[in-house]
Order: C-alpha cells, then structure tokens, then sequence
C-alpha cells in the first residue's frame, strides 16, 4: 500500500544526502513524498519567522501516515526536526529513522554517526522512548533502495495507520 510520508532531516547540513534518497527511484515506486523543498523556498520560509516554518511543516505533514526521519550528523539537535518528530508522534503518525550518513556527498565524503533524535522523546503513557517503539535504519548497510517502502509500512502498522 502506498504511503503518504513526511521526510525529515537538516536541510543545510544534509540536503544533498536526502536528495540522494529521494532519487533512488524508491520514493516514487512505493510511497508518496512531502516535505521535501528547494533552497530558495526554505530560506524564504525561513525569513518569514517561526511561525511560518511551523505552518509550513504542518501542511506538509497533513494527511501524511508516517514520518521519515533522515538522521545526518547533526539531526538530533535541530529545532525543527524535533517539532516534527513530536508532532508525528501526538498526530498518531508512524516514525522511522534512516541513518544517512554514508551517503556520500558531492564532495565523495561521508558523514560522522549522529545520535539518534528518536531517543529523545518518550511515550508519555509508557515512559518508552520512541526510538524503542520505533526503528531506525542505516540507508547504506541495510540496503534504503530495496527496504524503504517496507521499513515505511512497517511504522505505519506501529501505529495502526
């Protein structure tokens, strides 16, 4: 079944490597994309204030089932990204985590590990972080381009979508 799903991650930081996600041909096989914008448009959002980027992420999320969480190096403490993942969570949306960083970039680099910003939060009824609820993946190592669309269902089942 096709999902409609929510890309999170760092924009200046990362934008190449989620691009790269993007157009692995697996996000227009298997599930519908959002959240996903051009540089000039985000900085022009950006420019508009908090409020702005929180409207904008919030039409982008809308009717999104699960939420794509690309963890780069320095995902975990974006203020942004973490409005999303707590907003997926309290909307009953599913999350899971891709690790990103062996994408290599334009450069042939590939990032350092970042801490996984799933485990920042917990599920206030049962005090379990969200990173144990839910899973996280490396995009290299665990094969992204074949696995996405199931790793996507997968949390959307988490969470009874």
């Amino acid at each position: 079944m096709a999902r409609t799903t929510f890309f999170s991650f760092h924009y200046d930081n990362d934008i190449w490597r989620a691009s790269q996600v993007r157009n692995s041909d697996v996000v227009d096989q298997s599930i519908e994309e959002s959240g996903f914008i051009d540089g000039a448009s985000w900085e022009s959002i950006k420019r508009e204030g908090d409020d702005a980027v929180r409207d904008w992420i919030n039409r982008q999320m809308k009717g999104c089932s699960v939420t794509v969480v690309l963890i780069g190096s320095d995902t975990y403490d974006r203020k942004w990204i973490n409005h999303e993942i707590k907003k997926s969570y309290e909307e009953d949306m599913g999350l899971v985590g891709v690790r990103i960083h062996k994408i290599r970039d334009e450069d042939g680099n590939r990032g350092r590990r970042g801490k996984n910003p799933l485990s920042r939060y917990k599920d206030p009824n049962t005090d379990q972080k969200l990173s144990s609820i839910f899973n996280t993946y490396d995009w290299v190592s665990d094969d992204g381009r074949e696995n996405l669309g199931d790793w996507v269902e997968e949390a959307a089942q988490i969470v009874n979508r």
